[in-house]
């Protein structure tokens, strides 16, 4: 983080030099940043405010956003839009979040695949952390392995038979290269010692209906954007990713209940800006965050898909739970072996 200081040649100080340099010394203005001595003045938000998602409609952080859109711009009386941006494996959703003007009306709802995605490009156009400022971790959603009812599998049990004894000739549904849903479902099946092929898709409703079609036989997804398909009965669910069952499959086992604790994964879903977004905006969009995170609506919507809202967070501690992300990942992927892809997915 720059300060004054950083801008004024050593040896050149005059009086008021000193006297600024000193203060910064201090502490006076250590948490600001060089953005934050402009448009410092005025009511937040005058405009219409942008949350850019990247990944499609219909997944777990499409629905965090415009669940917390909708609220936000009740609050405000100013409108707020979602914007989604799938593709590329999260890439061009997250860049365009950290190439955004940091002036708190563009957002981004972020989730393990900013990190992830990241991790697995060798030349990704962004830096997973280094380019955002955390504004507030919204909600931790439990995963959920799927299956096609075409497989002649009824248990986890079951699935782990057929799939040992059928190598190769499985394969398995993501959101696309890098997304954590590629992450999740690849490292299940490493650790289960599946040979099956990834089929990478753009949007969460092809991958379904490739699924119940019994072209594609299983995938990792996050319960909210699982639950409508379970509760028709067109897919079947083997394990949640969670050390215990979750409260919303009540009936569907824990992977710790297979034996495969190494195989959790969760999923979050938090709120960044733009780096050097100024703090008071910063403080201020956290602070309305929370507040809307604690309306009944929204904790009924949550609820309903299987999601936990986070109503406790702050920008520094929401930005230690993703640097601890990132390291964990790091190790999972050095670990699993996931070679990073050198291509160029961007357009």
């Amino acid at each position: 983080m720059k300060c004054f200081s950083s801008f004024i040649p050593l040896g050149r100080f005059h009086r008021w030099g000193y006297f600024v340099t000193t203060f910064v010394l201090l502490g006076g203005l250590s948490s600001l940043s060089w953005g934050e001595t402009r448009d410092t003045q005025g009511t937040f938000p005058q405009k219409t405010i942008h949350i850019i998602v990247a990944s499609a409609v219909g997944t777990a952080d499409d629905f965090f956003a415009r669940a917390l859109g909708e609220e936000l711009e009740s609050y405000y009386a100013q409108r707020v839009i979602v914007d989604d941006r799938p593709g590329a494996g999260g890439l061009i959703g997250n860049r365009r979040v950290s190439r955004s003007k940091a002036d708190g009306y563009t957002l981004g709802l972020i989730g393990v695949t900013r990190i992830i995605s990241e991790l697995m490009h060798e030349n990704a156009p962004y830096n997973a952390l280094g380019d955002i400022v955390g504004i507030s971790h919204v909600a931790s959603i439990a995963n959920v392995l799927l299956m096609s009812r075409a497989l002649p599998v009824s248990t986890a049990k079951d699935f782990v038979h057929y799939a040992k004894s059928h190598p190769g000739d499985l394969n398995f549904a993501s959101l696309g290269y890098g997304s954590a849903s590629h992450l999740a479902a690849d490292i299940f099946s490493r650790i289960l010692g599946i040979e099956a092929v990834h089929v990478p898709f753009k949007n969460l409703s092809d991958s379904y209906v490739e699924m119940v079609l019994g072209r594609v036989h299983y995938a990792i997804y996050t319960v909210p954007a699982a639950l409508v398909h379970l509760r028709d009965s067109r897919l079947r669910a083997l394990a949640v990713m969670t050390p215990r069952r979750s409260r919303h499959l009540p009936n569907v086992p824990a992977i710790a209940e297979m034996g495969l604790p190494e195989a959790q994964y969760d999923s979050w879903s938090g709120i960044v800006a733009p780096l050097n977004t100024p703090r008071r905006i910063v403080e201020q969009l956290n602070s309305d965050v929370l507040h809307v995170l604690q309306s009944q609506k929204l904790r009924v919507r949550f609820d309903l898909l299987g999601a936990e809202p986070v109503v406790d967070s702050t920008p520094e501690g929401f930005m230690r739970f993703m640097q601890e992300e990132y390291l964990r990942f790091q190790g999972i992927l050095q670990d699993k072996s996931i070679k990073k892809n050198p291509k160029d997915l961007l357009p």
